[in-house]
This record gives C-alpha cells, structure tokens and sequence, in this order.
C-alpha cells in the first residue's frame, strides 16, 4: 500500500495526450463519444424534444469536445497543473477527474434546455449525468493514460543501466519505442544531441565513440518529445526539432526566433517564436 502510494505523489509520469493538447483531445473526446452513444446506444439516452437521437448525440458529443478543451485550458492556468516536467500520477488522476466532473455538470446542464422534462429531482439527473459522462469519458482519457503504463515501473537492468565514465555522473539508458513493435533505440542522455521530425520518422543525432551518428525509428515528434519528458534538459524547441540544452554551444537572434549550435554539429538549428521564452529560461538555468 505504501508503495502504491509512493508512487502516486512521487514517480514522474507523461501528460495525458488529451489533456497535453487540448484541441486535438476534444476533437478525440467528440469522435469518440458520437460513435460509442451512436453504436451502443445506451438506454437512458435518448432523443430531445427537437431533434432526432443522431442529432441530439452528435449536438452532445461537441458540447463534450468543448468542454475537455475548455476544462483543459483552466486546468493548465493552475499552478499546481501548469507545470509538464513535474507531472506526476497524482496529477494525472485529479485532473482526468476534474475534467469529467466538469463534462458531467455541462451535460446536465445543457440537457435541461433541449431536454423533456421528466419527474425525476434535478439532483437525480444531475448525478445521473455525471454518472454517464464519467462512464463514456472515461474510456478514451485510460487510453492514453495507460499508453505510458512502463512509467508506474522500476526499470531492471535490462531496462535501466547505468554506465560511468571520466568527469561523468552515472547516467541512466534512455529507450525509444517505436511504432514497428520490433524496433528500439537506446541511448545514454550525454550521447544525445538532438532530434529532428522528417515525416514519419524521426532522426536521432547521437555523439558516439567521438563521432556523430544518425539513428532513424518510425515515430511522431510528439510522441518522442513524451518519452524524453522525464530529462529535463532535452527541449523541444520548435515543431521539428528537440535538442539536448547541454550540448547548445551558441545562440543568435533575437525574441523573434533564434539560431543555435550544437557541440560537434556545423548546421544551425532553430528555435521558434513561440518557444524562446522557455528556451531563455532553461538555457539560463543550465548555463548559469
């Protein structure tokens, strides 16, 4: 119990992607809702005075998009919420909750304007609301939650190997999964330079017995930028590309977008507008 516990408050543990991107996880949250209501079709659901049960469904299905998309950005102006590199199981817990409490009450409250009105108490309907928008909401936010199911997980020493070498502290074997089930790439964090998106894949620049190696897996930047979340110092810095703040040995420009340089790396690699900001700040902590 106490392990579990431990766990909970402590282990890091990657965002929820639905939660991470609010736009794409309500449009997720909409398509997913409209076809389980409209294959299942549960009992309790039915059409409004108005409109036909396809219509009412696909009318309740986007009021939910919105909702996990505006619960998602409230959620994320919280400071206890705001910060992804401290993410923890905790944290993904009550916030998935959050959001489907908050889904339930807009359901409820939604469905006392196009709704009959039945006999039941509000509080009934109210509970009964909340009741399916967990019941259905549920089931896409355990999916991404559980994508990342290794987190909850020690790492053994097929998994997790530590290796020390000259002025170095013991650092630990980072993996990549890829999309191909049987492809893997493993790296050490002081080997990585940066990665760059070409498509779907992604490139790996890793320094390796005094050279600079290319390693491709078939992978989205995005969901790269998710397994790495745990170093703190590897920075997506723009839409393609996600470098190792360590390794950055110059920078030019200005608040509009930067250039940067990497040891061992001739090629200039950008920094986007909307990044700077945090770039400035990491970049400053790891170089003071």
């Amino acid at each position: 119990m106490n392990s579990i516990i431990h766990k909970l408050f402590t282990i890091k543990y990657p965002q929820n992607y639905i939660i991470k991107n609010p736009l794409q996880g309500a449009l997720i949250i909409a398509l997913f809702c409209f076809g389980f209501v409209n294959l299942y079709k549960p009992l309790d659901f039915h059409a409004s005075r108005v409109f036909s049960y396809e219509v009412t469904m696909a009318f309740y299905s986007c009021i939910g998009g919105v909702t996990v998309f505006l619960f998602a950005k409230i959620l994320k102006s919280f400071r206890f919420f705001s910060n992804l590199k401290d993410w923890i199981v905790i944290k993904e817990i009550l916030s998935v909750l959050l959001i489907l409490i908050g889904l339930g009450i807009i359901i409820f409250l939604i469905g006392q304007l196009i709704e009959p009105v039945g006999h039941r108490s509000k509080i009934a309907t109210l509970l009964n609301s909340c009741k399916y928008g967990f019941l259905v909401g549920i089931m896409p936010f355990t999916f991404f939650s559980a994508m990342n199911y290794r987190y909850l997980f020690p790492q053994h020493d097929d998994e997790y190997i530590p290796i020390q070498s000259q002025g170095m502290a013991t650092e630990n074997l980072i993996k990549i999964s890829s999309q191909l089930k049987k492809e893997e790439l493993k790296f050490y964090p002081s080997e990585f330079l940066y990665a760059e998106s070409d498509s779907n894949y992604v490139v790996f620049y890793l320094f390796r017995d005094e050279l600079v190696k290319k390693e491709v897996i078939r992978n989205s930047i995005n969901n790269v930028e998710q397994q790495l979340s745990e170093i703190p110092y590897f920075l997506r810095i723009h839409r393609a590309f996600i470098v190792n703040l360590k390794k950055v040995r110059s920078k030019h420009g200005n608040t509009l977008g930067y250039q940067i340089k990497l040891s061992g790396i001739d090629s200039k690699i950008p920094v986007s507008r909307s990044n700077t900001s945090n770039f400035n700040k990491l970049f400053a902590e790891y170089y003071k």
